[in-house]
C-alpha cells in the first residue's frame, strides 16, 4: 500500500499545468541573481498519456501535486530578494551561501558554471539517478521505487558509510520532480512516505525539505549550464544544529566536484 498526502482531482492537476513562467537572469559585479515572474496564463495544449485518467491513479496524481509543490516554494524562494550569506568550506569548487527563511529554517545554495549542455545534466541528475552511486561516493544505493510519467519519480536513497562521519548514515525516501519554466529546467525533491518500505539497519530515515537544482543555459553559450541548488533538509538525530549547518553546505560542494569529475570522465575519448 502506498500512501501520499494528497489527492487532487485530475481537471484542477490539468488546469495547474497551464501556468507558464519566465526566467530573466541579471548579471552584476560579484555575481548572479535569478529573477521569476508569472507571465500571462497561456492557452493549455491538448493533453497527452501524461494527464490520462487512465494511466494515472488518484495515489500518481498525489505525487506529482507534491511534487509540483515543492516546485512552486522553490520558484517563490528563488524570486525573493533574500540576503544570502556565503559559507567558508574546505575544498569548495562552488559558491556556497545560506539564509534562514520561514517553515524550512536554514536553506542553503550552491552555484556553479559546468562545460556541459543543460539537456546532459538533465538526463545524469533525473533520468540516471539509480547510476548516481556510481560517480558519488556519498552514496550506496539509489532505487527508483515508482516511475509517474516521464516527470516524478518516488526514490529511496542510502547515504554511505563514512568513518569518523559526524552525522552517520541515513536514508531518504523521496517524490523527485522535474519541472520546465521556458529554457530552465527544475529538479525538485521533497520527502514523502511509502509503506511497507522498512527503516534501513544502521541508517536513520531523514528528510528533504526541499531540494532544487535549477539548470540554466549560460546565455550566449547554450554549451554550458548555470546550477543552482536549493538544500533544506532534516537529518534527525540528535545532531548539534553547528555541526548540521558545516556537514550540508559541504555536501553540496563535494556532490559538485564529483559531479564535475565525472562529466570530464565521459567527455574524454
Amino acid at each position: 500500500k502506498i500512501t501520499a498526502v494528497a489527492q487532487t482531482p485530475l481537471l484542477w492537476f490539468r488546469l495547474h499545468f497551464c501556468a507558464r513562467s519566465h526566467v530573466r537572469r541579471q548579471s552584476w559585479e560579484g555575481g548572479l541573481f535569478t529573477s521569476l515572474c508569472l507571465a500571462p496564463p497561456a492557452t493549455c495544449p491538448e493533453p497527452d498519456r501524461d494527464v490520462s485518467p487512465i494511466q494515472f491513479s488518484s495515489v500518481d496524481l498525489s505525487y506529482i501535486t507534491q511534487g509540483e509543490t515543492a516546485l512552486q516554494r522553490a520558484l517563490s524562494i528563488l524570486q525573493q530578494h533574500t540576503s544570502w550569506q556565503a559559507e567558508t568550506l574546505l575544498d569548495a569548487g562552488a559558491a556556497v551561501s545560506s539564509a534562514a527563511l520561514p517553515g524550512l529554517g536554514k536553506v542553503f545554495r550552491a552555484e556553479v558554471v559546468l562545460a556541459v549542455p543543460v539537456a546532459q545534466l538533465h538526463r545524469e541528475l533525473f533520468e540516471r539517478i539509480e547510476q548516481m552511486p556510481q560517480w558519488n561516493p556519498t552514496l550506496s544505493r539509489v532505487k527508483v521505487l515508482q516511475r509517474i510519467g516521464t516527470d516524478t519519480l518516488v526514490t529511496h536513497e542510502v547515504t554511505a558509510p563514512s568513518p569518523g562521519n559526524l552525522v552517520g548514515q541515513r536514508d531518504f525516501v523521496s517524490v523527485r520532480h522535474c519541472g520546465r519554466r521556458e529554457t530552465a529546467i527544475y529538479l525538485v525533491g521533497t520527502a514523502t512516505h511509502v509503506e511497507p518500505l522498512p527503516l534501513q539497519e544502521g541508517c536513520i530515515r531523514a528528510e528533504s525539505r526541499l531540494s532544487c537544482i535549477v539548470l540554466q543555459p549560460l546565455a550566449g553559450d547554450p554549451g554550458r549550464t548555470h546550477l543552482t541548488w536549493l538544500l533544506s533538509m532534516d537529518l534527525k538525530g540528535w545532531i548539534p544544529a553547528s555541526v548540521i549547518n558545516r556537514v550540508l553546505p559541504q555536501s553540496q560542494a563535494d556532490f559538485i566536484k564529483h559531479l564535475r569529475r565525472h562529466l570530464s570522465a565521459a567527455t574524454c575519448p
